[in-house]
């Protein structure tokens, strides 16, 4: 296994892609990392649209402020999250879960009443902002394996995500889009932000020990 700090010192907000296809195993591995993503009472607010059609993605390009990963990536993932934790909702996921525990239903009673209390009292507003933090732990973690895998990738919330929804019909579903991640190849030859060092804020101002 790789060293994760070495992966995360190749890696880097890739600019510009080559458009060569990334292996359709390589794609799942990165979707099955994300899937297996933490999140809040386990409830995974969230679904990933994969992305590989040309044409849609030349839609989506003028969408996404005109960035060229967005036709030059081999795949271009939408993360899109729940625009409301509604009971229903909560009840699937429970339901699911103790089928697939082959437990009693009342195992989990007082955890699926919590989550319906807890996300009852929030606005639409700030359901949407909870669902987008979760889904964020996925991406971050889908990163990760894209890296491992050689595969570049560039995480995008420059995007109009009210066209952007409304392109992909997401409201019919009940979702919102909250991150774009583009996936594939770097372009050493034309991509500026290859040769630049990689620089964070001095580590002692992002830790504090106490």
């Amino acid at each position: 296994m790789e060293n994760i700090l070495d992966l995360l010192n190749w890696r880097y907000a890739t600019k510009r892609m080559t458009g060569e296809k990334v292996e359709d195993e390589k794609i799942n591995a990165i979707l099955k990392a994300a899937h297996l993503a933490p999140s809040g009472i386990g409830l995974q607010p969230y679904e990933i649209i994969v992305i590989s059609n040309p044409e849609i993605k030349k839609k989506i390009l003028p969408i996404a402020m005109n960035q060229p990963q967005v036709v030059e990536s081999s795949h271009l993932l939408v993360f899109a999250v729940w625009d409301e934790y509604s009971k229903e909702r909560i009840d699937k996921v429970f339901d699911y879960l103790t089928e697939k525990r082959n437990v009693d239903s009342t195992k989990y009673h007082k955890q699926r009443e919590f989550s319906k209390r807890f996300f009852g009292n929030m606005s639409i507003e700030e359901n949407f902002h909870h669902a987008a933090k979760q889904a964020n732990i996925a991406l971050g973690l889908a990163i990760v394996e894209a890296a491992s895998a050689g595969i570049d990738s560039t995480p995008m919330e420059g995007f109009d995500p009210i066209a952007l929804d409304e392109f992909l019909k997401l409201p019919s579903k009940g979702l919102r889009s909250s991150m774009l991640l583009a996936l594939g190849y770097r372009d050493e030859e034309n991509d500026w932000n290859l040769k630049l060092k990689k620089v964070r804020k001095p580590f002692e101002e992002f830790v504090t020990f106490i």
